[in-house]
């Protein structure tokens, strides 16, 4: 455990979910019976048309009444969102609950958990490190998943774990009942079963694993505020490690990739690719349901909102593209230049805990200095891909005065 660094003793870490609230929204609304709260109303699909109206029944079952299939929906999402904001009024998570979670050796050690449809946590170890892989698809892609997430850690940083001391990896699968969500609680990662309908199970996409993972690394580097621009970029930087996790095990450029989070999460019946795009935000769905994919890709569509802990999961597709821009700018394996970059910057801690876009971006290219020379062709990449987003460099000192 990195003495000089310990993690935070007394700051509350909230849950950070992998399907973020306007979602859900839509999907809680779809029945007409749910009113919305008035913030969140313009992220609502609108009316379909019943002629329009195309969304199969459960799966095993005939298609049924359009308004019977909403109504399985929207009562799932709300049980969701009931559960999601219940999970943020829990006790914080102390320094002595994550010390008991550490490994001495350093090496990689993964438990994983089956809540078996209840909601608490960890649920009954079924799967420990080295042991064989079971009869439970869930409880086999999440232990492969946190196992994906320390190699690229070990491999490409050289660190232990997400704390960099050997923490123990642990994930919880099979948690409530058509769970439609997944979330890092300060001390593991949650996965839900998705409702069959529009979600399948959240361990079928490695970059949800990862991302989750993500905040639980920068709960122990750089652990930013959950709240507006600092919140959209703890959500960013989560972004990035999915993607760059899934890249590196799929051994995909920056060219080749989908830079999608959450790709195959969706059923068939959704008519969309992903929860966000990194390559293109406001683009990963278009769906009668859910609605149109919100986000922006630059701050001239900067979302001013009070809902969603100030747009965190909205406006990070600002930041999410900047990368996206530089890594495909660059070249070759995003992970190697840019996510190296992104990664000295939270490692470093030089970042104030409520930096917004500007402060991050200066960071950024500070970083590329150190490590690649002033006016380098590394740095001009950066200052163009933030200049495409619309975020201005700033100096934190000129901040500070």
């Amino acid at each position: 455990m990195d003495k000089e660094n310990p993690p935070p003793a007394t700051r509350s870490h909230p849950r950070h979910h992998a399907v973020p609230p306007y979602l859900l929204v839509s999907m809680a609304a779809c029945d007409g019976v749910w009113e919305a709260p008035e913030a969140m109303r313009e992220f609502i699909a609108p009316p379909v048309a019943p002629e329009d109206r195309d969304l199969p029944g459960a799966p095993g079952q005939s298609a049924g009444s359009d308004f019977e299939t909403r109504s399985r929906i929207a009562t799932r999402a709300r049980q969701t969102l009931l559960l999601d904001q219940a999970l943020l009024h829990e006790r914080a998570t102390t320094h002595a609950d994550i010390a008991r979670l550490m490994d001495p050796t350093g090496r990689l050690a993964r438990i994983i958990s089956d809540a078996q449809g209840a909601e608490s946590t960890p649920g009954n170890p079924v799967r420990a490190e080295g042991e064989s892989p079971i009869q439970d698809l869930d409880v086999n892609r999440a232990y492969d998943g946190l196992g994906a997430v320390y190699e690229f850690l070990a491999d490409m940083f050289k660190r232990s774990s997400l704390d960099g001391s050997g923490l123990v990896l642990r994930g919880t699968v099979h948690y409530g009942q058509y769970y439609d969500n997944a979330f890092w609680d300060g001390t593991q990662m949650v996965m839900g079963d998705g409702d069959g309908e529009v979600f399948n199970s959240f361990t079928s996409s490695l970059s949800v694993i990862a991302h989750e993972l993500g905040h639980g690394l920068l709960q122990y580097t750089t652990n930013l505020d959950y709240q507006g621009q600092s919140g959209a970029l703890n959500e960013s930087i989560a972004d990035v490690m999915g993607a760059l996790v899934e890249q590196f095990v799929a051994g995909q450029d920056a060219a080749s990739a989908s830079w999608l989070i959450g790709e195959g999460l969706f059923t068939d019946a959704v008519h969309g690719v992903a929860l966000r795009s990194m390559a293109a935000p406001g683009t990963a769905y278009d769906d009668p349901i859910l609605g149109k994919d919100p986000q922006p890709a630059t701050m001239a569509g900067y979302l001013d909102t009070t809902e969603d802990n100030g747009g965190v999961h909205l406006n990070s597709g600002i930041p999410n593209h900047a990368f996206y821009l530089f890594a495909t700018a660059l070249g070759g394996n995003a992970w190697e230049t840019a996510g190296s970059l992104w990664f000295n910057v939270i490692a470093t801690r030089a970042l104030p805990q409520d930096a917004d876009f500007g402060i991050f971006a200066e960071q950024t290219l500070l970083q590329a200095r150190r490590d690649h020379g002033a006016g380098s062709a590394i740095e001009l990449a950066l200052v163009e891909a933030w200049d495409a987003v619309g975020v201005h460099p700033v100096v934190q000192e000129a901040v500070n005065e």
